[in-house]
This record gives C-alpha cells, structure tokens and sequence, in this order.
C-alpha cells in the first residue's frame, strides 16, 4: 500500500505494526501530516506505486544513473593485444626471469 495509518498509544502495539507491516510509510495517530512532509519519501510499494518522490530519494528516482568509464591514453592494454612490439618482448623477458 501507499499508506498505512495507524491510532494508537501503546508503544509495543505500534512497534509490533511498524515492524509487521509493509507500505510505503507509515503515520501514527494522524493522517494529512504523512504527505505534507516534503523532507521524508513518499511513494507506495506494489500496485499502490513504485519509487519516492520527496527530498533526496525524488532526486535520485528521477535520475538516471550511468556507468562511465574512462580509459586514459597512457593505458599499458596495448602492450598485451597483439601485434607485440619490442617493449613487449623486453618485458616478458624481464618478468620472466
């Protein structure tokens, strides 16, 4: 669900509630305080929704994150793929001693 709101007082009832259940959040003992909070995410679970989109994880769902990596030109690969050139040969015989 998107929501799960809960009355209560008894501090192992909600824990038990809190630590039981799966939503997207949860409010105890309120209800239009859970989306005025626009530092906490807000999103549900399953067919209720999917992501959150408050504060940083907003930022991060609307983000789309990319490996990059950068090979810089001083990269030594070349001396393993063939053709091999001298440096190779000196190498191989210097590490093979």
């Amino acid at each position: 669900p998107l929501a799960l709101y809960y009355f209560d007082d008894h501090r192992e009832r909600i824990e038990r509630v809190l630590n039981e259940t799966v939503s997207g959040g949860v409010t105890v003992n309120d209800t239009i305080l859970h989306i005025a909070q626009d530092d906490l995410p807000f999103g549900g679970v399953g067919p209720s929704g999917m992501g959150r989109y408050h504060g940083f994880e907003g930022f991060e769902t609307f983000s789309a994150k990319k490996a990059v990596f950068r090979q810089s030109r001083l990269s030594g690969i070349g001396l393993f793929k063939p053709p091999y050139g001298r440096l190779f040969r000196l190498l191989t015989r210097i590490i093979m001693r």
